[in-house]
């Protein structure tokens, strides 16, 4: 790569920019915003803060994520979801910069029995989704060089999220019922924030692909019920107690938010474009888990 870059990120502990703040970290200066710097449910307040910093890049890795909280507090949900994305995308168009921001399954409703490609018409079953989809939208409508990458069932070491529930609940139970009819891919953040490295090296050695929305998860599927099981092995094989799991469907477990379905997202769109690939999730979970001993 050429010239060190100035990339700001938006958010600072969440679990993508904690991944990113490690894979991006020699690319030049990261100029990291906390909520203490930057307040997302302000969406105005932005637009002074990109100013002053001037940046190369703008990668936007806060968002409001409580699924279920959402349904309660719809208002805040869109302010960052939604606004926020637009006015970082209009920032970023006025200074002729790329823009990298993450989107969600939860775009999909969940009802088609093959992988959902970037084609696919969106149908949101909640307010989450529903927020981040007006994002995507007001994204698009700022235009510019941007990147939308829709991903699925986040983890990682820190933060809060299925694999550390899982290991601390395994070993604390005799016995744990998981969903194990919506079926999807879990992405490590290590692969989403590796994912986007490749993609700005692309960029600014001059070689991008097509600007636009694309997904990018973990490759291969399985379930909720199916990621618990993996997790559990690798407790057993540590020689730690593993509770019994059973499998119950989605209404024996009800959320205030509808989950989809059928989570799975065709990546083969930001392979072909950015010549990016993604590993298999199972792969990629033990390359997770090696960093924790």
């Amino acid at each position: 790569m050429s010239a060190p870059l100035r990339i700001l990120i938006s958010g600072q502990h969440g679990q993508v920019s904690q991944a990113l703040q490690q894979s991006l970290k020699d690319l030049g200066e990261l100029v990291v915003l906390g909520r203490d710097q930057l307040d997302l449910s302000q969406p105005e307040s932005i637009r002074q803060v990109v100013r002053r910093i001037k940046p190369d890049l703008i990668i936007n890795a806060a968002a409001h994520t409580a699924v279920d909280q959402a349904e309660s507090e719809p208002d805040l949900a869109f302010a960052i979801n939604a606004k926020s994305p637009g006015v970082f995308a209009e920032e970023a168009a006025a200074l002729g910069i790329p823009f990298i921001h993450y989107s969600t399954d939860y775009v999909f409703d969940g009802s088609k029995d093959e992988a959902w490609n970037e084609t696919d018409t969106p149908n949101p079953l909640g307010v989450y989704g529903s927020s981040k989809l007006a994002g995507e939208q007001a994204i698009k409508a700022a235009g510019g060089q941007y990147l939308i990458l829709r991903t699925s069932w986040v983890y990682s070491l820190t933060g809060r999220n299925f694999l550390l529930t899982m290991q601390r609940l395994l070993q604390e139970r005799e016995k744990l019922t998981i969903v194990a009819d919506q079926i999807g891919a879990p992405t490590w953040a290590g692969t989403i924030a590796q994912s986007t490295r490749a993609l700005i090296e692309r960029w600014h050695d001059g070689k991008p692909g097509a600007w636009g929305v694309y997904h990018l998860t973990a490759s291969g599927q399985t379930s909720w019920f199916g990621f618990a099981q993996a997790i559990g092995r690798e407790l057993t094989k540590a020689g730690k107690p593993c509770a019994t799991l059973e499998p119950i469907p989605s209404n024996a477990y009800p959320t205030p938010a509808t989950r989809p379905l059928n989570s799975r997202l065709d990546c083969s769109r930001l392979q072909r474009e950015w010549g990016v690939s993604q590993p298999d999730w199972h792969n990629a979970m033990l390359e997770c888990l090696a960093q924790q001993r």
